[in-house]
């Protein structure tokens, strides 16, 4: 079977909180036990040295973790409400494993929907013993919140994994076994990658009590395994969590392989001398099983981290196991050592094996074998003496040979059930950091075509680092993590950190962004912002919106090009390296001298850029390689624009017309008007337009003959900036006017009057390539030079291209336009930022995010990524794979989340009476008992605004989630803030019983993505609007499409032949039954039918008066809803479909003779993993052709037993009141 790849770890196990602090204290021999805490129970009411006492344990001690009262449950969209009910070892489990993958480098949000397994080993259940103490307490989440199945279960939920989700009780081998069944899970395919491990919290003390009685306990609270005085275990607790991959996929993807797993086995006792006691030949035969399945001969083995609970009966059993399975065949030199990490930390149970495998990955990696603490006397029964076998008493070092070093761990239940996992340290190939071939060597340079001249260019100069957090605290802590780091690690790869923090983390909306050119320099960097608050390089921001900025790509026009620009990046990335010698391939078709020659003279020439038939085509390549660049890292634009030459290269992104095309016009133009006479001119004016055509009028006016029409605008950059273009004399003249009249104006550095009557000459010319041309219409929106407005489908037409030579560029009215459109962050593809000092002159001050591509005199990684970086902080997504694509880094260990804790446990009245002898957790904190809901308060009577239907809609969200008022953020929606489908029905009635609301309420303001915001913004508007029910509900529906119908319909009607369809019934075993008897989609949203009485038990028949009564019509409704769902949505029959936040309004009595016709408008529709959940809907009841009565609500979809419960809990909430 193939070998699997440990790629992550996660771990919190006593006075080790991770990984790096776990290694720490296996390193120095650190004893973790500590005396049980006072926040537990009071220890001295029931400890007892006495062994067995009844009711008494005999040890003081335990492994503790520290705050297992704590969580911060909106990091994980659970509400405060439900987490109060959830077992502490869930949450531990959760935050361990999200921590495991950020160790990993694997961003949780992106194993959604994949075949991702869950595998944990757990069997204790204090909190839930807790819970229980008193009855009348008991939640609706508290099986949910303490099933051992849930621990799995909820990590799959909050992640979306699609994979095996399993938690597995095999006592203290539990987690062990769970790596194995993991392993397997993704040998057969079942898995693409697993997160398996083990969790273990001690909150009460009946098991240690227990164990008392059983004389499991050591007096004195060490594991002394191996040793003479071993006496028994000491109980601790502690999470560890590893990341799984199968070995050819973690060295496909790049993964940081931490080790390697070869094979594992899992077997059982059987009938032995007793449940509990251990049996030789199955250890044995559970290592050989191992060792068979991972091709590994017992000789290989050089370390193995036993069971080694510390009993005197146990360890000698467990020695003389291995002494049995790895001395075959092996020689007096090949040491075996062994050891166990229950000296350190103690018997974390449950957690137990994944603590030795996790100390073991940690053994290979840093070539250290840890020391067997307690010590001191070997085990008479233990005969190791001149045998290869060998427990370490100090640090030994773990030497490497050729061949990879292995060990094995052992884990063994009580029960019976044990385990044995073999390991292997990671490939060395793997360990070598991989280099990107120099640009120099490409298969380009050697065909002559690249300007690149060294390989030194091939990294980046300057990297860009991103971290983020939930909330500005967390982001400033995430932020130290990060700076101590770098202090401890000057070494380390600047490119590795920025690729691994980019890559492998979640982006949150609380962001930073830093550019760097080292790990030095970005260490000064992140704590200068604790002294100064801000540094050049940094940005911070928060995205305080769902959607993300919408980005306008502005490409440059003539008068920006510099010699070299571009160059740096042209040495060092190959997308925009390709994309220029893309364009050097096809230009040369049209020009002597190729566009790289131009851009990138070699030393001493004299480069033509600034000749217009090799400035334009020469801006175009440049710009249209930003742009290439840009959405390589996954910055797309939503709309385009171009200022003169910078239209072509708009249009071209847009896709009007093909690179190949856009570069035969702009070469073609270059060309032509290059061949012009050099007589015409251009200046800047600082005017308006009204001002500087009166100019020209005049000017014209008093000329000594006709003035022929020489001078025009040629740009209209701002309200009091423009360009004007013309024949020399003409121009002169013009300005000595707008001087006269103290206007300012600047000639301009061309070669030609552009966009001026100079032009008209070569237009024929052009026109004759343009038809050559193949046009598309735009699939980006693209804003007009011409016209300042969004193209037309004229912009894909030869005329316009003809023109756009001559026309006016229209820029001021394009950055008005856009503007108003919406359009906040302006991302200029060109050499200087010219388009973003005039586009700000255009709007008002502080609009728009201004960012240039490149700058003069500024390296060019340098402002590129300062640019990504304003970008990335205002809630841009960039694609980091794409960033990195070309520039191989590994993945590396870092700082994970900081966690913003806060206490959760039992009310302080659970924790009295369940704690009679003992002390609370820690301090209590605000009682937090059973959630009761406080009568709404009405709203008929009072003047509704804005603000006050905000403040009750938060103080409502508050009191059911029991989430405090400052916590809450608009932005966020019910569902990230934890609101489950109870919570929300609750929200639900409570906004209908408080507001005057005059609409149904979208589902997806409840189910969907709707945030508080837009919540508070729809039923403000919603109060406002009281025209009642009925006009809105009529509103909803046209019933003339089913009328036609309906009429045919009656007409065959005859009670008397209407037979059972089975499978449109519904509760037919019901006294009350409706049959549909017809069903119909009229439209892809309108449903329409027929319901009639099940003759076998009369419904609409023998009532008072021969009328239906309403709830009966109700009733009708709601099983037509059900039948619907069943046919056209795949809902299972025996899945209720119950009518919620229903409105009914009756107009006419139903007759019971005559077929009721029903027509659903369905308005909304809510799914929940590709399952219908909820429906929105509208019906009309109708009958002789006339509605009899209009029914308003969300239809909701229950699984059986859940919708039972809910029942249940209804009608003790009804007896209660």
């Amino acid at each position: 079977m193939e070998p699997i790849a440990i790629v992550g770890i996660g771990c919190s196990f006593p006075k080790a909180k991770n990984p790096q602090e776990f290694w720490k204290l296996l390193q120095e021999g650190i004893d973790a036990i500590s005396e049980v805490p006072p926040q537990r129970w009071d220890l001295d009411a029931i400890y007892e040295p006495k062994p067995a006492t009844p009711g008494k344990m005999n040890t003081r001690w335990g492994g503790f973790l520290e705050e297992v009262d704590l969580f911060e449950p909106s990091f994980f969209g659970i509400s405060p409400r439900e987490t109060e009910r959830i077992d502490p070892q869930q949450r531990l489990f959760l935050e361990v494993a999200w921590e495991a993958l950020e160790n990993a480098g694997i961003v949780p949000e992106e194993l959604a929907g994949s075949l991702t397994g869950v595998f944990v080993g757990i069997s204790n259940s204090d909190y839930h013993h807790l819970l229980c103490r008193d009855l009348s307490t008991i939640s609706p989440y508290d099986n949910v919140g303490n099933s051992l199945s849930i621990v799995a279960n909820r990590l799959s939920y909050i992640l979306d994994l699609r994979g095996p989700s399993i938690a597995i009780d095999t006592a203290c081998s539990s987690s062990l076994v769970a790596v194995h069944y993991a392993c397997q899970s993704l040998q057969c395919k079942e898995s693409n990658l697993s997160l398996v491990g083990g969790v273990n919290l001690i909150l009460s003390p009946e098991g240690t009590i227990g164990c008392s009685q059983a004389a499991m306990m050591a007096a004195d609270g060490r594991c002394k395994t191996f040793d003479a005085s071993a006496d028994g275990y000491v109980r601790s607790e502690g999470c560890g969590v590893i990341v799984l991959k199968r070995l050819s996929d973690a060295l496909r993807d790049g993964d940081n392989i931490q080790a390697v797993i070869r094979g594992s086995g899992v077997n059982q006792d059987g009938l032995t001398n007793g449940l509990t006691a251990p049996n030789g030949p199955s250890q044995q035969a559970v290592i050989r099983q191992a060792l068979e399945k991972a091709g590994v001969k017992p000789a290989q083995i050089s370390y193995v981290e036993a069971h080694g609970t510390g009993t005197s009966l146990g360890d000698p059993i467990e020695v003389k196991s291995l002494k049995a399975v790895l001395m075959q065949d092996r020689q007096p030199d090949q040491t075996c050592w062994i050891g166990s990490v229950k000296t350190n930390i103690g018997h974390l149970e449950a957690a137990a094996g994944i603590a030795g495998l996790i100390k073991v990955v940690l053994s290979l990696q840093h070539g250290e074998i840890p020391a067997q603490l307690h010590l001191k006397q070997l085990n008479p029964y233990i005969r190791i003496k001149n045998t290869p076998l060998s427990i370490p008493t100090e640090l030994q070092k773990w030497s490497a040979g050729e061949e990879p070093r292995l060990a094995g761990v052992s884990s063994f239940g009580f029960g019976g059930t044990n385990a044995h996992v073999i390991l292997s340290e990671a490939p060395k190939q793997f360990k070598s950091r991989s280099r990107s071939v120099g640009f120099a060597e490409s298969p380009l340079n050697k065909r002559g075509k690249s300007k690149v001249k060294s390989e030194d260019f091939s990294e980046r100069r300057y990297h860009i680092l991103t971290l983020s957090a939930k909330c500005e605290k967390a982001l400033q802590e995430l932020t130290q993590r990060y700076q101590q780091f770098l202090e401890t690690n000057p070494t380390t790869s600047i490119a590795d950190i920025c690729f691994t923090a980019n890559t492998g983390r979640t982006h949150f909306k609380h962001r930073l962004a830093v550019v760097a050119q080292s790990t030095q320099k970005l260490c000064q960097q992140l704590k200068a912002i604790e002294t100064v608050g801000k540094t050049t390089g940094l940005v911070m921001g928060q995205v305080t919106r769902r959607k993300r900025p919408k980005i306008a790509f502005l490409f440059t026009g003539q008068g920006s090009q510099i010699v070299n620009m571009g160059r740096e990046l042209y040495e060092t990335h190959p997308v925009f390296r390709k994309t220029l010698e893309q364009c050097d391939a096809i230009l040369r078709l049209y020009q002597q001298k190729p566009v790289l020659d131009v851009l990138y003279p070699e030393p001493g020439e004299t480069s033509p850029i600034d000749e217009t038939a090799h400035t334009q085509p020469a801006l175009f390549a440049i710009e249209y390689a930003l742009a290439q660049l840009w959405k390589s890292w996954g910055i797309e634009p939503d709309v385009v624009m171009g200022h003169s030459v910078g239209e072509y290269v708009a249009a071209c992104v847009a896709g009007v017309f093909s690179l190949e095309d856009g570069l035969k016009l702009i070469a073609s133009r270059g060309s032509l008007m290059q061949a012009l006479p050099p007589d015409g001119e251009m200046v800047a004016v600082l005017a308006s337009p009204g001002q500087v055509e009166k100019a020209i009028r005049r000017s014209r006016r008093f000329a000594n003959e006709p003035y022929p029409e020489e001078v025009a605008i040629a740009a209209i950059n701002g309200p009091m900036s423009l360009v004007i273009s013309g024949q020399r004399q003409a121009i002169n003249a013009v300005c000595a006017t707008l001087e006269a009249q103290e206007v300012k104006t600047k000639p301009l550095q061309v070669s030609h009057a552009f966009h001026s009557p100079l032009m008209e000459a070569m237009l024929g010319s052009f026109e004759a390539v343009a038809q050559k041309v193949t046009y598309s219409q735009p699939r980006i929106k693209l804003i007009s030079n011409l016209t300042g407005q969004p193209a037309t489908a004229e912009i894909a037409t030869p005329d316009y291209w003809c023109r756009h030579v001559r026309q006016p560029v229209q820029f001021a009215a394009s950055m008005e336009t856009l503007h108003q459109q919406g359009y906040e962050v302006f991302l200029e593809c060109g050499p200087k930022p010219i388009l973003l000092g005039m586009g700000r002159q255009c709007l008002p001050e502080g609009v728009g995010v201004w960012l240039p591509s490149l700058r003069p005199r500024q390296q060019e990684w340098q402002q590129l990524l300062q640019s990504l970086a304003e970008l990335y902080v205002r809630g841009v997504s960039v694609d980091w794979s794409g960033f990195n694509r070309d520039y191989p880094c590994q993945k590396i260990v870092l700082p994970t989340y900081p966690f913003q804790r806060e206490r959760y446990w039992l009310s302080s009245a659970e924790v009295q009476l369940s704690q009679k002898s003992a002390a609370p957790i820690s301090e209590p904190a605000a009682s937090i008992g059973n959630h009761t809901s406080s009568k709404p308060n009405s709203a008929d009577n009072e003047t509704v605004t804005q603000d006050t239907v905000a403040a009750k809609i938060q103080n409502i969200i508050s009191e059911i989630g029991k989430i405090p008022k400052e916590k809450l953020n608009l932005d966020n929606t019910l569902r990230e803030l934890g609101f489950d489908s109870l919570m929300l029905m609750e929200m639900k009635s409570q906004l209908l019983a408080t507001f005057p609301i005059s609409k149904d309420l979208p589902l997806k303001m409840f189910f969907g993505g709707g945030s508080v915001e837009e919540l508070i913004d729809f039923v403000s508007e919603s109060v406002k609007d009281t025209s009642g029910f009925e006009n809105s509900q009529q509103s909803t529906l046209n019933l003339s499409p089913a009328l036609a119908r309906f009429q045919d319909w009656a007409k065959e009607f005859q009670p008397s032949k209407i037979v059972r369809i089975e499978k449109h019934l519904v509760h037919k075993h019901q006294e009350q039954n409706v049959l549909v008897s017809r069903i119909e989609q009229l439209e892809q949203d309108l449903i329409i039918g027929e319901v009639v009485q099940d003759v076998c038990h009369p419904f609409f028949y023998e009532h008072p008066k021969d009328h239906v009564p309403g709830l009966y019509i109700i009733e009708a409704a709601r099983q037509f809803g059900t039948v619907l769902c069943h046919l056209y949505f795949n809902v299972p029959l025996n899945m209720p479909f119950v009518l919620d936040d229903m409105r009914a309004q009756f107009y006419k009595f139903a007759e019971t003779n005559k077929p009721l016709f029903v027509s659903t408008k369905i308005n909304d529709k809510v799914y929940t993993d590709g399952l219908l959940e909820h429906l929105q809907v509208s019906t009309s009841v109708i009958q002789n052709e006339e509605t009899i009565a209009s029914i308003g609500g969300i239809g909701r979809i229950f699984q059986p037993a859940k919708y039972n419960s809910l029942r249940k809990e209804s009608l003790q909430a009804l007896m209660a009141g």
